[in-house]
């Protein structure tokens, strides 16, 4: 914790890829707050009293974010340095998820996906809303956290996952899973089934227009909505899952070489070698002799 004239700043790192900040300025004077970010991170950042400034690009641009509003950012072209200036009398609550782990609270392939690949680098998101009445709630929660500094950690860990799931939720009218960022999250079930179709079948996966026809989406909402869920396209997705499937086969110890590459639709171990090392960097049977010794 920093305090800084009237003014405290509270850093805490949830866990990895997961962080909480919060500010408060007491003062009657606007105080300036400065932080690296990467490229990596979502920014949530939520004003509960008074008016916060963002300041982009060495000053060159700024907005602001008026008492009760909120802002998500996010752009994995370039870092977002958090240059903050609060104003008087005024608290903000930020916090900072990593792509992998912001997807992770709504995938459970999460593990699998290398969110941002090179085909992924041009997506990026803002999104300036009114905080929710139960949101505030939660928010006022944490700012007033008074409880014991060996659980702390665990009570405020808790706040932030239920701020999480009412920020997000998302209308009762709509059905099927539900994804932030998608732009029609009704199809997000279809593209889930997309995602069961490939997993089952991996060793002979359907082709796209396959996996269209099956699901009941057109090929541009199969392509962008899996990519925008998933983080990657289908076959991309399927190559990394498969890769990792095989992993797992070979720690077991229960499989040869031969047998783990078919399982995952290699009907060749030249090829399933090849795969796997470009993957992982090894040949599998050197992996497996790296792990048993």
């Amino acid at each position: 914790m920093k305090n800084i004239a009237g003014s405290t700043f509270l850093e805490t790192n949830l866990e990895n890829g997961f962080l909480l900040l919060e500010f408060s300025n007491d003062t009657m004077e606007s105080q300036r707050f400065e932080r690296d970010i990467d490229n990596s991170f979502i920014q949530l950042h939520f004003c509960i009293h008074g008016n916060a400034k963002f300041h982009f690009n060495n000053g060159s641009y700024t907005f602001d974010v008026l008492e009760e509003h909120s802002i998500l950012l996010y752009n994995p072209q370039q870092d977002l340095p958090l240059n903050l200036e609060i104003q008087p009398k005024s608290s903000l609550v930020s916090l900072l998820v990593s792509i992998k782990k912001f997807h992770s609270l709504f995938s459970n392939e999460a593990a699998y996906i290398p969110f941002l690949s090179n085909e992924n680098k041009n997506r990026k998101y803002y999104d300036n809303a009114t905080i929710k009445p139960t949101v505030l709630i939660v928010l006022k929660q944490i700012l007033n956290a008074n409880v014991n500094s060996s659980i702390r950690n665990l009570y405020i860990k808790g706040k932030i996952y239920e701020l999480l799931s009412l920020h997000f939720q998302k209308d009762e009218s709509i059905e099927g899973d539900y994804c932030p960022f998608l732009v029609d999250e009704r199809d997000v079930s279809k593209i889930r089934k997309a995602k069961d179709i490939i997993i089952s079948r991996m060793a002979e996966p359907p082709t796209l227009q396959e996996l269209s026809n099956e699901t009941g989406l057109n090929l541009k909402k199969l392509k962008e909505g899996f990519k925008q869920v998933y983080g990657d396209t289908v076959y991309s997705f399927l190559f990394d899952y498969k890769m990792e499937h095989a992993r797992k086969l070979l720690e077991s110890n229960q499989y040869n070489v031969n047998e783990v590459g078919l399982q995952v639709g290699y009907s060749t171990a030249s090829h399933f070698i090849a795969a796997f090392k470009k993957k992982f960097g090894t040949t599998p049977k050197q992996y497996v002799l790296s792990i048993n010794s």
